[in-house]
């Protein structure tokens, strides 16, 4: 049965790579056979459509015909895995063929997942809470982001302070999880991209990791970005994943990583959960406050009044999804999501219309980051991977990140 599996697992990678071929965001990393890669470039000018939807369903029958019983529990985790992916793929190539879904849809099908829909008077309730600690008058989105412009890292500066957010989330990463030798990284700043942070893994336990500057780059987003495109983010998964998971164990289906796939959430959920895994709230601020914010060259002895409010601004997460939800699903403008997200989401102007051309560009992505991260704190926690027992936290982590699972599997 591990022989079908892997007959399985090559065509899904080769379905990907060929779905990489005319969709250029499809494909976020592959570090397997390069014959395959080379063989879907050669390919390229006779792939359409409609033959990548009939690879897809013959894929998806055959996986669904298989007599479970005859399969062990590490073998019914990938053939579940490998259906949910497909399914994705197939959906992906429904939107590319002119069929798209609506916005809780194509979350579901694309990340197997949907999020939570939130109404006005929530995010009003959760705004009252910033109105009572901020001062002055007028829109808290304006209070809001007066008072963050103090904090905003000197361009001058980025390097040295990135560079420590890093070193650090790597050294506290250690402590706990083995990565391959080899492993390393190095760091880009760019600029015109909808994003603040990528990372674009390279294969052999190395990434890129870029920085968009094109906006103010405030304090808290050194030590997000860092844990999140590195240590124990997306730079940590991707390194695991084919250490542990292709080249210990022959899973060829994780070669690849297809990005509008339930992949995504487990990628971006386990980068934002990895924040505060690798810095629970007081040592963040112990760290910040004695290393970073003098990097920054800002008052160490507003640190704790600032994470105080930056917490309290995470509870209104969700109201991206919702601008996001009503601008895809045509029910507002561009001009009404960016209004929505200056005064839900406590956006900036400019950070609100860049997040627009991110909805334009990644669709219901955007659940990935507070849904996925929900998903995975919860999951942690009913393995008994609580703040309290450090240890415990990161071993679950860990295994997490290296057990073929899905969305879904997160909530059981």
């Amino acid at each position: 049965m591990t022989d079908i599996l892997r007959t399985y697992a090559e065509q899904y990678v080769k379905l990907v790579l060929k779905m990489g071929q005319i969709d250029p965001d499809f494909v976020d990393a592959f570090h397997g056979d390069p014959a395959w890669q080379k063989e879907a470039e050669q390919e390229r000018p006779r792939i359409t459509l409609n033959n990548l939807i009939m690879l897809s369903e013959e894929l998806i029958g055959g996986l669904k015909a298989m007599n479970i019983s005859m399969l062990t529990p590490v073998q019914e985790k990938r053939r579940r895995f490998l259906l949910k992916q497909l399914r994705a793929c197939r959906a992906r190539l429904d939107f590319l063929n002119g069929h798209p879904l609506s916005f809780d849809e194509e979350s579901l099908h694309w990340f197997d997942a949907m999020a939570p829909s939130y109404g006005v008077e929530h995010f009003r309730n959760l705004l009252a809470k910033l109105d009572a600690v901020l001062s002055g008058s007028g829109e808290v989105s304006q209070r809001l982001n007066d008072y963050r412009n103090q904090f905003i890292i000197p361009k001058e500066h980025l390097d040295r302070v990135f560079k420590a957010a890093i070193a650090e989330g790597r050294a506290r990463t250690l402590q706990y999880l083995s990565l391959p030798e080899e492993e390393r990284f190095s760091i880009e700043y760019v600029t015109n991209k909808p994003w603040s942070g990528y990372n674009w893994y390279q294969g052999g336990a190395c990434s890129r990791i870029q920085l968009n500057t094109d906006l103010p780059i405030y304090i808290d987003r050194a030590v997000d970005l860092a844990c999140h495109e590195g240590y124990p983010g997306h730079h940590v998964y991707n390194a695991l994943i084919e250490w542990r998971l292709v080249r210990e164990n022959g899973f060829v289906e994780f070669s690849v990583f297809p990005l509008f796939s339930p992949m995504s959430l487990l990628a971006e959920g386990t980068a934002n959960m990895g924040i505060e895994i690798a810095f629970p709230a007081a040592e963040r601020i112990q760290f910040e406050r004695e290393v970073l914010f003098p990097l920054s060259g800002l008052d160490p002895a507003s640190a704790e009044e600032y994470y105080h409010i930056h917490n309290l601004t995470l509870e209104l997460a969700y109201a991206g999804n919702e601008a996001a939800r009503n601008y895809l699903d045509h029910r507002i403008t561009r001009e009404e999501a960016v209004e929505w997200l200056v005064r839900f989401g406590l956006y900036s102007r400019e950070r609100a219309e860049q997040r627009t051309r991110f909805f334009d560009k990644y669709r219901s992505y955007v659940i990935n980051y507070n849904l996925g991260q929900d998903l995975v704190r919860k999951y942690l926690e009913r393995r008994g991977g609580t703040p309290e027992n450090p240890s415990k936290r990161w071993a679950v982590f860990q295994e997490l990140l290296t057990t073929p699972l899905t969305p879904s599997d997160l909530k059981n």
